[in-house]
């Protein structure tokens, strides 16, 4: 495994997209332990990404501009949808200490960080174009060196949203006390979603 894997992996994991606002907003609004949840769910998101571009999805994904809109918009819709729900939960941001894990399942938490990678389709084209660099497809004992890359992504994807998390978290204390902060972070989250939303919707293949 390559240095410069490692380090384009952690400079494109560390710069700040709809994973560390969704980790940042689990982080401040239900504590530590959501967070981690919450960066779990994302990593987990990006399996179907890697999956795709070893099976060959991801080409379909580049050469299709209809299935590219057809997830593109999905994950514009859903990304709307998060911030609506940002906007909406409030009872989550004013609690004055770490949110039991069962208020919210996991389970939910989880999904709905899936589904924010899920329905991005330039993550699977990032992989397309990202993995081979690094990897020849025509090598022998290419896949699993793809698999175990794209593992590796992961781990940093986890760890490093993982860490947003928890620093988010140790603050929370000073913020939930102060209603008219927590509101206008709130405001703050929701306008982020709208705003790579916004961005997704734009983006070309």
């Amino acid at each position: 495994m390559s240095i410069a894997f490692l380090l384009t992996t952690l400079v494109v994991v560390a710069t700040p997209g709809t994973g560390v606002v969704y980790t940042l907003a689990a982080a401040l609004s239900r504590g530590r332990r959501a967070s981690v949840v919450a960066a779990l769910g994302c990593a987990l998101g990006i399996v179907p990404h890697l999956l795709a571009t070893v099976t060959g999805v991801a080409a379909v994904l580049h050469a299709s501009a209809t299935a590219f809109q057809v997830l593109k918009y999905a994950g514009v819709a859903y990304l709307l949808y998060m911030a609506w729900a940002t906007l909406r939960d409030k009872e989550a941001l004013v609690v004055a200490r770490e949110t039991p894990a069962g208020t919210v399942p996991a389970g939910r938490v989880i999904l709905r960080g899936v589904l924010i990678n899920i329905l991005n389709p330039k993550l699977t084209l990032f992989f397309f174009a990202f993995l081979p660099q690094f990897v020849d497809p025509a090598e022998a004992g290419a896949l699993p060196r793809m698999l175990l890359l794209g593992g590796v992504f992961m781990l940093v994807t986890f760890v490093v949203f993982a860490g947003y998390g928890v620093l988010a978290a140790s603050v929370r204390s000073h913020v939930i006390s102060r209603p008219r902060v927590m509101a206008w972070l709130r405001r703050g989250f929701a306008g982020s979603f709208v705003a790579l939303g916004a961005k997704l919707a734009f983006t070309a293949r």
